[in-house]
Formats: C-alpha cells, structure tokens, sequence
C-alpha cells in the first residue's frame, strides 16, 4: 500500500501562467486561470475582484461560472443571477437584451430554472416581442414539468417566428406530453416537409416516432427511429463522444474488481458523522426515477437527482495517484486514509451542492450510470447501500431507442437499434458479474412490481434502507409536478402510475430478431416472460 499525500489543484505549469500576471489585476488573473480550466483559481481572483468592485458585473458573471463548474452550484448560481440582474437593468435602458438571454442559458446549463424563469419572464416584460426570449421561456418551462406554460410560450414564439422548425419540433414534442397527440402529429409531419438541416430532421423523426407510438401507429414508429439514427451519425455533439469508452472500461472492470478487492475495507470503521448513504442505479428507461420520486416523498429522505459525485471522486482518485495503472489497480494501492479522503471529497461535493439542507435524513445519489461504477463505490462506501431497479429489457431498450437524450459516452449506444440492445447487455452482463462480487447490500426489484403492486414492493425497499412506511409516498407524482427533473422521464412520473408501458414491446415483437440472442440471458435471469 502507499500512503496518500494531498496534491495541489492543476499542475505547476497552470499554476505559473496565472501567476505571470500581477496580484493587482486579479480580473486578468481570474481569466488566465479560465482559460486553463483552473477554477479553483479563476473563482478565488474573482472573488477578489468583487472585493475591490463590488459592481463589477463581470466578475460576477466569472465567478459563478467557475463556482458553478467546481460543482457549488447554489453559490454559483446565486451569483449569475446577481449579474442576470444587471443586465436586466442595462436591458430596460439600452433594449438589448442580448447579455441577459445568454445569462438566462447560463441558468439553463447549470439547472437554476427557477432563476431562469424569473429573469425570462422580465425579460418578456422589457420586450414581448423577442423570439429568444419566449423560446427559452418555452424550454424553462418545459423542464419545470410546467407544460402548459410552455406550450403558451411555444405558441407566442411560433407567432414571432412562423418557419423555425426547431420550435415547431419542440412544441410538437410538448402538444405530445400535453396528450394532444394528434395536433403534435400534424405538426411534426408538416416540419419534415422542410428542407431541414441533419439536426432538424434527427429531431423530427425522432419526436414523431414517440408520438404515433402514443396514437397506437406501431407499425410506423420503427422506420421513423431508423431515420432519426441515419442523421445522428451527422451531428457533431453525437460524433465526438468517445463510443468506446464505457464498453472497454467494463471489460477491465470485470477482470479488474474481484471480491478481494471490493472486501478490503468491508470490516473498517468509518466517522459516523455523515448521513447514512444508498445508491440508487439500473439502467436508463428502467424505473429508477419514478423510484427517486417515490422515494424523495418520504420525510427522512433526500433525494440527489443526476449528480456528479461519484465523477468528481473518481477524479480525485487519479488526481492522487498519477500513474497509467487503472482504477481498480490505484484502489489496490490505496491506504485507509485515502479511502477516508475519498470519501470526505464526495461529501465535500455533496455539502457543495446541497448545503446543509440534507440535514439527518438518508442520502439516496441517484444516478442510474453509476451501475458502471458501482466496483469503485464499494471500496469506497463499503457501509453503503444499493438499490437496482430492473424492467423487462425489452421494455427498456424500446424504451431508450424512442427516447432523445442528451449526448454523452453513455448515450450514443442508444442512437441505433442494434447499439441499443448491445450496450443494455454489456452494463447488465457487469451488474450480473459485479452484485456477486459486491459487499454491499442491495435489493432488486422490477419496476413492473412497483406498477402493479405499489405499497408491497415499496414496503420492501423502505424495509430494506431501514426506513419506516409513509403513506404519503403514494402521492409522489404530486410533488414532482412543477418540479425540476433531470431525466427524460420528468412528465411521467408527474402523473398516477399507469400500466401502459409494461410489455410495450410486444407492439414492436417483429424488431427484436436480430437482438433477441443479446437480450435472452437477462429477459431470463430477471424472471421476464420468455419470446
């Protein structure tokens, strides 16, 4: 084992170029370390600038920026919003509007859309004319599962702007959450009628695609999917991703975390100072956001929706030990007091993020991906626990071929049918590996179950955390109405539970021929209806 010695953020060359410039230019300063992404640097010569000039805008601006990317979001955002309000104020004065629609797609970026549709709707105040304005007004909405605002604001941008087939695509996927399946499919066929450009029609086709799935046209929805996958291959967003990362970080995975090593630090005894943690995880589509939402309506739990912090702490972990050895190698050779670091660094980011505002209660990290590092969480968090949400995998991958979603190393395996079915098998093939080799306790359950038999199943998993039964979780779709959801599935679980997506697949039975050998092992091995 090697013992942990703490590394300075950045190399020592980062470190000199900011330092070439004078202390008494801090705002220079700020921007060199921007430049070479040092934004531990950046926010601290920000911070000094504001110092100096409280109304310096820009150092506003530059510091909730590189907050914001150091993960200190409610910070960050605190003070992007202070800068929105300045350039709200030079809006009503000069009427451009311009640096207060860029701030208001910073807002976007980084989630604050309850700061984005405060300075939006202002800006539509200074100028009801603006396409931009009601289109992110239109987008902010939508996000905060507000649709029919959204579609209100859709609307009046259409008005402004007739021929965008951007916004026509995205109202037509609106009028479709909205249940106006009919209107959104008129219009979405109407757009392909444009001369559009790669970007445009993979949308179309795409959103039409989920709309004639919902009006029951099943024997279209195929041939619109393929379509939309012929364009992907076009968007530079989709192109360079990194395609064969995950799958060849899974195999070394497999060879790489054994029981030894998920065991070593099984038996220790760890500060008992932080909230108890469970790690919620499955694969996309699968249910693991209607479970958050259920969860997250108990009293005793915070939910962390789509965070960053088990990156941050993988980062961490090659920032300590700068060696080509791979990860499960570097954890070998990590002692107990870098597993302490580590785990301080996750709730460094946790505190970050949240604040105090977790308090007592259970932190459930919802990120269903984390299934990939779950080797890693185990070292780590061996006092930890997991839950694994299954669904019928051909549910799933149907489910993930219809759905946009956006561009990451993960997510361009989803772009094809067949890339579909082969990166599904390749994450649960290491979950069927890894949960045998896993010291953690955790608990499977089906996402059916949780349809058909809502308090049964749930009881299990509030037994299994140690939670008692609320009641009130049944109501979860109520408080995820109006509410920020970071996954594609945000308008679902705003509604009752409903059956109609179990054996969805069987609409589509004749596409599962040249996948089904991929997906047989795991329709078996989690108790599913054979083809």
């Amino acid at each position: 084992m090697t013992s942990f010695i703490p590394r300075a953020y950045g190399a020592t060359t980062i470190r000199h170029t900011v330092d070439a410039i004078p202390a008494t230019m801090p705002m220079a300063r700020a921007q060199a370390a921007v430049k070479v992404h040092n934004h531990v640097d950046a926010a601290r010569w920000f911070e000094q600038a504001m110092r100096e000039q409280p109304e310096n805008v820009q150092a506003s601006l530059g510091l909730g920026q590189s907050l914001c990317s150091l993960g200190r979001r409610g910070e960050g955002t605190a003070y992007l919003r202070q800068a929105g309000q300045y350039f709200l104020q030079a809006s009503r004065q000069s009427g451009d509007l311009t640096p207060l629609l860029e701030l208001i797609s910073q807002l976007q970026h980084w989630s604050d859309f309850e700061g984005a549709l405060e300075l939006g709707t202002q800006a539509a105040e200074v100028n009801s004319a603006d396409f931009r304005v009601h289109q992110l007004l239109t987008l902010t909405y939508s996000q905060l599962n507000r649709t029919a605002d959204a579609l209100v604001a859709g609307q009046r941008a259409l008005e402004l702007d007739p021929e965008n087939s951007m916004m026509h695509i995205l109202q037509g996927s609106l009028e479709a959450d909205a249940g106006l399946n009919a209107a959104a499919k008129l219009r979405l066929e109407d757009v392909l009628t444009y001369e559009l450009n790669a970007r445009e029609e993979f949308r179309a086709h795409k959103e039409l695609a989920r709309v004639l799935d919902k009006l029951g046209e099943y024997d279209q929805v195929f041939p619109h999917l393929h379509e939309s996958a012929g364009f992907s291959s076009q968007l530079p967003e989709i192109t360079r991703q990194d395609k064969a990362l995950i799958p060849t970080m899974l195999k070394a995975n497999r060879i790489e975390f054994d029981r030894e090593l998920l065991s070593r630090w099984s038996g220790a005894e760890f500060p008992k100072n932080k909230p108890s943690l469970t790690f919620l995880v499955g694969f996309m589509r699968s249910g693991t956001t209607l479970t958050q939402e259920v969860l997250d309506a108990h009293p005793d739990v915070f939910v962390a929706d789509e965070a960053d912090f088990i990156w941050a702490m993988h980062r961490e972990l090659h920032m300590m030990d700068t060696s080509t050895a791979n990860t499960a190698e570097k954890l070998r050779r990590l002692d107990f007091v870098g597993v302490l670091h580590l785990r301080e660094c996750y709730w460094n980011r946790v505190r970050q993020r949240f604040g105090d505002s977790i308090g007592e209660r259970m932190l459930v990290d919802k990120f269903t991906m984390n299934t990939i590092d779950l080797g890693l969480i185990n070292v780590i968090f061996p006092d930890a626990k997991v839950v694994f949400v299954m669904r019928d995998p051909r549910d799933v991958c149907v489910s993930c071929f219809m759905q946009l979603m956006v561009p990451s190393p993960a997510t361009v395996h989803l772009l094809t049918w067949q890339g579909t079915a082969e990166f599904y098998a390749a994450v649960m093939d290491w979950w069927m590996y890894i949960k045998q080799q896993m010291t953690m306790g955790f608990i499977e359950f089906r996402y059916e179950d949780a349809v058909m038999q809502f308090e049964p199943t749930f009881r299990k998993v509030f037994d299994f955390l140690g939670l008692s039964w609320d009641a009130s979780v049944a109501d979860f779709h109520k408080r995820a109405a109006g509410k920020f959801i970071s996954t594609p599935s945000r308008t679902q679980v705003a509604q009752p539970l409903y059956t109609s997506s179990v054996t969805r697949w069987r609409h589509f039975e004749s596409e599962f021929a040249p996948v089904s050998e991929l997906l047989k092992p795991f329709v078996k091995a989690f108790y599913y209806e054979p083809f």
